[in-house]
């Protein structure tokens, strides 16, 4: 596991509960961070230093420790050499987020450039050469809302017009004015970056960021919340597997964290490319991320629910119009008493440790790189329900 933040110390107490997981190393470019998310998951877990930009020593470790599998919880930046360094040790991965984009040089809200995981795939070929498994695109959103896909294509409907990945929370975090929920660097390579969206006729073209509001209600007492669209990995995983009329993707923001990423934007804090401050290179998005509280040690402060779901909408198994949220919600009181881990990572964690038990009893195989979509839905759903957190599913009014 390299990256011991949120999500990582999520997976390491989830996968401590499980007996299929023999030894995990915990790896972190801070070392007393992944000490810590080791203790907290038992004898089981040891920790180790590790720089994730650095191929060669990723690939040594991968081998010195005979490791079967490589799961990635760091940012979308280290991607790449994590991915690379897994294929040379020839050991399975995963990963939570899929490598990053680079918008059309001449067109960015009209045509995508490089789009997310088009570095991965340009790879599959030596994957499947290698007889390995590289999973990518298993965290909730992407991930257990491809799952949901997946099931949809596969068990609810006979044709499908639209597959729209639909996000929303009530979360508050108590004594901050802004404090996001989820790595802000992440975040704002995701908001800001031109959305892509994608359509049978047209395939995949992209848009201005925030473009296409609308209101969507979300259960759990959340209600109508405002979603734009976001780029993000669903859109180009989806349509590789699974036919529909269109794929899109949108988060519900609020319009005061979408003025806060605007602002950021207007003033180049969320660049990169690093600036000269009194003699020292540094990035400025870096300089956000290091003034905002780390999102993983919010959880005392946090109340609320969040949800992450698939609505699709088209013509049922029955012949008749079909529409329906297939969603999952985690409470963050239930979370943090059961795991001590807040729900936005906790929900983020639970999926890849549920696809890696999939994978070790060899229900779900293959070799090259593979979205969640290119697996069958049930076994997924059934094994979540069974770590004591099920999905749901509701109807809602063919449109």
């Amino acid at each position: 596991m390299v990256g011991a933040g949120g999500v990582g110390t999520a997976f390491a107490r989830i996968a401590a509960r499980r007996p299929v997981f023999e030894h995990v190393v915990m790896a972190d470019h801070s070392l007393d961070r992944a000490r810590a998310a080791a203790q907290s998951a038992g004898e089981r877990f040891t920790a180790v230093a590790l720089d994730a930009s650095d191929e060669g020593a990723v690939t040594a470790l991968l081998g010195a420790e005979g490791c079967d599998v490589l799961v990635n919880a760091v940012d979308p930046r280290f991607v790449m050499p994590l991915f690379r360094g897994a294929l040379a040790a020839g050991t399975d991965y995963l990963d939570m987020a899929m490598s990053l984009s680079h918008p059309h040089p001449e067109h960015p809200f009209r045509e995508p450039g490089v789009k997310l995981g088009d570095e991965q795939f340009a790879l599959a070929g030596r994957w499947e050469e290698r007889g390995r498994l590289a999973l990518v695109g298993m965290g909730v959103e992407p991930g257990l809302s491809d799952v949901f896909a997946r099931h949809a294509a596969d068990e609810l409907f006979s044709s499908i017009d639209e597959i729209g990945v639909r996000d929303g929370a009530n979360l508050v975090v108590e004594g901050y004015d802004f404090a996001p929920t989820f790595s802000i660097w992440t975040t704002i390579e995701e908001c800001l970056n031109p959305p892509v969206v994608w359509e049978r006729e047209r395939g995949w073209y992209t848009t201005a960021p925030f473009s296409e509001p609308e209101v969507f209600d979300f259960p759990a007492g959340i209600g109508p919340v405002e979603c734009v669209n976001v780029e993000h990995e669903e859109v180009l995983l989806v349509p590789r597997w699974i036919e529909a009329g269109r794929v899109t993707f949108k988060y519900g923001l609020g319009q005061e964290f979408i003025g806060m990423l605007k602002t950021m934007h207007k003033l180049g804090l969320d660049s990169t490319t690093p600036v000269s401050v009194h003699g020292v290179e540094v990035s400025p998005r870096d300089v956000m991320a290091a003034c905002l509280p780390d999102p993983a040690g919010l959880g005392h402060r946090m109340h609320g629910v969040t949800c992450a779901g698939t609505w699709v909408r088209g013509t049922g198994t029955d012949g008749a119009p079909r529409s329906v949220y297939l969603h999952h919600v985690v409470d963050n009181a239930w979370s943090m008493a059961e795991y001590g881990s807040q729900a936005v990572v906790w929900q983020t964690a639970i999926n890849p440790v549920v696809a890696l038990e999939l994978v070790a009893e060899g229900v779900w195989s293959g070799a090259g790189v593979l979205g969640p979509e290119a697996f069958g839905a049930r076994p997924f759903l059934d094994l979540l329900v069974e770590h004591g957190t099920p999905w749901a599913l509701e109807e809602r009014a063919p449109t």
